[in-house]
């Protein structure tokens, strides 16, 4: 039980992203053939369908716009800020910080992880982590995302006896970066979004969320 309290927000998520990646393959599944059924092909089965080109390009369409949305807000709020938000620090805290102020190296405490006290390679690795991470599986999606595509285009190049194309040919074509303009744009509204509006509006008890009477202008660390 109390590792269910104490991790109960990243197993809740956890929880609805596979309910909600399980309702997508069958949504997807029952799409495809109906979409086989219109054009007189026998329906797929439910490995064949998760395992195919088309569900994995969707799915991965999805990951990479998520993971940089993620990426470019955790390297934008090092040197960004937005006076008044709980997702920002203050005016004039800047930057990547002191040593002193990250607790790192000589003043990394007791409990502090082991490779916050180290130097060099290991030390910078550490430090940059989380962006490092959400980077790379922002770029594997990607590239999931552009080989997937590519299968399905050639696919249906095929069925409109059109030569295939190259991998190149397909990254750079209008088709390729309107699906992956469309998921960027969204999730770079939502993220700006997120900033403004926590700045005059109100969630009592979220930790995403200023103290319901802090001011406008106010951040949640300045109020602390």
């Amino acid at each position: 039980m109390r590792f269910l309290r104490d991790n109960g927000l990243s197993l809740a998520f956890l929880a609805i992203f596979l309910a909600a990646l399980v309702g997508q393959s069958f949504a997807g599944l029952a799409n495809t053939n109906e979409e086989l059924a219109m054009h007189g092909l026998p329906a797929v089965g439910y490995l064949e369908f998760v395992t195919s080109s088309d569900f994995l390009v969707d799915v991965a369409e999805n990951w990479q716009s998520e993971f940089l949305q993620f990426f470019l807000f955790i390297l934008g709020t090092i040197w960004l800020v937005q006076r008044g938000s709980p997702e920002s620090k203050k005016p004039g805290d800047e930057g990547v910080g002191s040593d002193e102020e990250q607790l790192v190296g000589e003043y990394a405490r007791a409990d502090s992880p082991r490779w916050a006290r180290a130097r060099g390679v290991r030390g910078w690795l550490y430090a940059n982590s989380l962006l490092i991470v959400m980077g790379a599986v922002f770029v594997l999606s990607w590239f999931a995302q552009s080989l997937a595509g590519h299968i399905v285009a050639n696919e249906e190049n095929a069925e409109h006896g059109m030569p295939p194309e190259t991998w190149i040919s397909y990254v750079m074509s209008a088709e390729f970066w309107n699906r992956t303009l469309q998921n960027w744009q969204s999730e770079f509204l939502a993220v700006g979004a997120m900033v403004a509006f926590a700045i005059y509006l109100r969630q009592r008890g979220s930790s995403e969320s200023k103290p319901v009477g802090t001011p406008h202008g106010t951040s949640s660390v300045e109020a602390e």
